[in-house]
């Protein structure tokens, strides 16, 4: 057999091999198609649950809303009929006239009696004025001596109790037999009851000097210096003295 016809079937067994490959193909898909068929329709079908749930209640009923009831327009009342003032023509007030100027007072004729009696007026007044000064520059002069006389009769009554009060100290002072070793300058007062003799009726110490025995030392000069000096006048005298005693004074 030549090559030419070697060649020739060759071809043709090449083709069937696409087709036989291709026809199985085919029916392998047809059989799978068959067999997934035939087990749905044997598969029993799935069981499906429901829940049976009560049905909500009905929601309420929208209220009614009533329409607004209409506003009624304010009643609007007519002005009142304007009264015409009556065309009166105003007249103007007549301006106050000026009032006349006072006329000048006609001057005095002079007067020479007139004059006479307004002098020897102002002249009673000045010296009734003069008089009145002089009386009261007198009353004060008498004030001032009055004063200055009742100062200076204070001052001589100070000075002559003073001195009858020293009389009295110096005849007590004369009479005392002091304590030895005393300090300082004590001082005792004593109240002192007299007749109008002079005549010590009785002592009573007032304040004590803080040293006893000087107390009744001034004391016992007291009463042993009885009767006491009296006054150069009389007025200055009295029934009850207080007395101060230093040891150390003059």
């Amino acid at each position: 057999m030549s090559s030419a016809t070697f060649g020739l079937f060759e071809r043709p067994e090449h083709g069937m091999g696409r087709s036989f490959a291709l026809s199985a193909i085919v029916h392998l898909a047809l059989v799978a198609v068959l067999v997934l068929g035939v087990r749905w329709q044997v598969r029993a079908p799935d069981t499906v649950e429901v829940d049976l749930v009560e049905a909500p209640p009905p929601p309420p009923p929208a209220p009614v809303v009533e329409p607004p009831k209409p506003v009624p327009a304010p009643k609007v009342e007519p002005p009142p009929p304007q009264v015409k003032k009556p065309d009166i023509a105003i007249q103007e007030k007549p301006k106050p006239k000026p009032k006349p100027k006072p006329e000048p007072k006609a001057k005095p004729k002079d007067d020479p009696e007139l004059q006479k009696r307004m002098r020897e007026q102002l002249a009673q007044e000045q010296r009734q004025l003069d008089q009145q000064r002089a009386e009261h520059e007198l009353r004060d002069l008498i004030a001032k001596q009055q004063a200055e006389a009742a100062r200076q009769a204070a001052a001589a009554q100070a000075k002559a109790l003073n001195e009858y009060i020293a009389r009295i100290q110096a005849k007590v002072k004369s009479n005392w037999i002091l304590p030895q070793a005393i300090q300082g300058n004590p001082e005792a007062i004593f109240l002192v009851v007299q007749l109008p003799t002079g005549e010590v009726l009785s002592t009573r110490l007032v304040r004590s000097s803080g040293n006893p025995a000087y107390d009744a030392a001034v004391e016992r000069a007291i009463l042993k210096s009885s009767p006491l000096p009296l006054p150069a006048a009389r007025e200055l005298f009295a029934r009850e003295l207080k007395l101060t005693f230093r040891p150390h004074d003059r």
